[in-house]
């Protein structure tokens, strides 16, 4: 028997035996390690995404973990080999994938979403969606490649360069990923975040951070930038201030880029981008070469991956971790530990 993670139904979430799939043609089956709670899945929790999500769904796509069997035609892979998962299947046939955008293939199945995820002791996926990792690379902290990729995507969307000034408005798991990213990039960075939690850890990161509810953003970007305001600005807060604030914030010419997902529409000062020139830019999910740049970023310590993770919990106590996060400001990342085990399990 193996186990996992299912949404049930809004704010319910059950561990349950689950169905061992065996890998088909083309594909692999995985041993999830450790697996990543990410803010959409507590959307998925929240009762928000039942549109989209076909309830009993196994969540999860934040992972590390290794190959157990392979199917036929698939080379290049054996059991044992350690892997993370990039969760996107497209269908190769629509406008956008045919103008070379599959990462947001207009009938895109998004892993862990729209199918079956990795919140569970075996797991079977497209041999395709394989991205390798490093052996010297510890599973936990590979379990935030694909957050990071997720960042890499986004400054890249943003074109930041080296010597740019960049504002992150939210400094949650994402956040804090985009502004070590951007700095790796050669750009300097502040963060603006409500949570003294997550200002003391961004700051322990070398980061500088604001409090938006103790300081003048706007006399603080001005002294920053000599009056010239930031270059970029990132919204990642998901908050209507955080709108106003990135928007604020920027410079003539100065680039937005929005990465929260926003459930309902937001007023924007357009007379602002009319004025000073703005550009906006939204950035959705990654490539193949945003997941290998991320795997390097968090071997080689350039991502201090360990210093995200909060909590480490068993599979088992899964759905308790889901309501720890609706808290927010005291907890950064937490892990599912898959190879937790009931007696009876598969090995």
């Amino acid at each position: 028997m193996t186990l996992a993670v299912r949404y049930t139904s809004a704010r319910t979430l059950d561990t349950a035996p689950a169905v061992d799939v065996p890998p088909g043609p083309g594909e692999v089956e995985l041993a999830p390690a450790y697996v990543g709670i990410c803010g959409t899945d507590l959307h998925i929790f929240h009762g928000d995404m039942d549109a989209r999500v076909a309830a009993p769904a196994v969540l999860g796509h934040e992972m590390s973990g290794r190959i157990v069997r392979v199917g036929a035609g698939v080379e290049g892979w054996a059991p044992g080999d350690a892997v993370t998962v990039m969760p996107l299947r497209w269908d190769d046939t629509c406008p956008a994938c045919r103008a070379g955008h599959q990462h947001v293939c207009q009938h895109l199945d998004f892993i862990g979403i729209d199918s079956p995820g990795a919140m569970q002791q075996r797991w079977t996926v497209p041999a395709a969606t394989l991205i390798r990792l490093p052996g010297s690379l510890p599973l936990d902290r590979a379990a935030l490649v694909e957050p990071t990729a997720v960042a890499v995507h986004d400054v890249g969307r943003a074109r930041v360069v080296a010597g740019e000034k960049v504002v992150v408005v939210g400094g949650g798991p994402v956040g804090i990923l985009i502004a070590l990213v951007a700095r790796a990039a050669g750009a300097e960075v502040r963060v603006v975040e409500l949570s003294a939690h997550r200002r003391l850890l961004a700051g322990e990161l070398g980061l500088t951070t604001w409090d938006p509810a103790a300081d003048d953003i706007g006399a603080l970007v001005a002294a920053w930038t000599q009056d010239a305001g930031a270059d970029v600005a990132f919204e990642v807060s998901g908050a209507a201030g955080g709108v106003d604030t990135a928007v604020d914030v920027l410079g003539v010419r100065g680039r937005l880029c929005l990465v929260a997902i926003h459930p309902r529409p937001r007023e924007v000062n357009l007379h602002r981008f009319f004025w000073r020139e703005l550009t906006l830019v939204g950035a959705r999910l990654y490539d193949r070469s945003d997941f290998e740049n991320a795997v390097a970023l968090v071997a080689d310590g350039t991502i201090p991956a360990d210093r995200l993770i909060s909590k480490v919990v068993p599979l088992t106590q899964a759905p308790a971790a889901f309501e720890a996060l609706e808290g927010g400001g005291d907890v950064m990342k937490i892990l599912v530990d898959c190879t937790d085990t009931l007696e009876g399990a598969t090995a």
